[in-house]
Parts: C-alpha cells; structure tokens; sequence
C-alpha cells in the first residue's frame, strides 16, 4: 500500500494524505532523532520544496497532525507532483538521510 495518496474532495478541490507510521522509513527516523508524524513530514515537504521542487511553492496549503501530513489545493497537478517525492522519500532511506542531514547543516528544525 502506497501511503501517499491524492484524492478529489469536491470538484476542483484535492487532498493530499500520507499517514504517520506507515512508511519504510519510520525507524530511520527514529534512528535520527524524530518522530515519524505528521508534524516530521510537513518539515519534509518543505525542504522538498525548497531543494527540489520550488516551482510547488505557494500551490498547496500543508495541515499536518500527529498522525497523517496533509495537503489541501485546488490544483491536481501540484498534489500530484508533492506525492511523487513524498513516495520517493518513504521509501528510500538514503534520500531520508540525507535530507535530514541537510536539515541540520542548514539550520532547519523540524517541529516534530
């Protein structure tokens, strides 16, 4: 089961969902230092789109809770994109790692 996923809610209005603990990469983070919530993901998805995807900036609203990240926009295209590298980094623990490696070089706290 892929645990990102986009759906309609309405028409013109998407969601995007990645439920906490669900991932291949959970006990890496905790091996880092984090708590695998939702509040870990949304420190992901910005330094996504800081590093990799600046272009998402601005087209997605991020409303993460303990245990799910979400994302709420109107545009498909965008949550679609954000599911592509969040589904990327559940599952490679190389990615993670060096993501939250940049994370500390950078100064960037995650508020998990």
């Amino acid at each position: 089961m892929d645990p990102v996923e986009v759906a309609q809610t309405e028409p013109g209005e998407y969601f995007l969902s990645l439920e906490a603990g669900t991932t291949d990469v959970d006990d890496l983070i905790s091996e880092l230092g984090h708590e695998p919530n939702g509040y870990f993901w949304e420190g992901v998805v910005e330094l996504l789109v800081a590093t990799d995807a600046p272009g998402l900036d601005g087209r997605f609203v991020s409303d993460p809770e303990g245990g799910a990240f979400f994302a709420t926009s109107n545009d498909r295209q965008a949550l679609d994109d954000l599911a592509v590298l969040l589904t990327a980094v559940a599952a490679d623990r190389d990615r993670l790692r060096r993501l939250v490696e940049h994370a500390r070089a950078t100064g960037f706290e995650f508020d998990d």
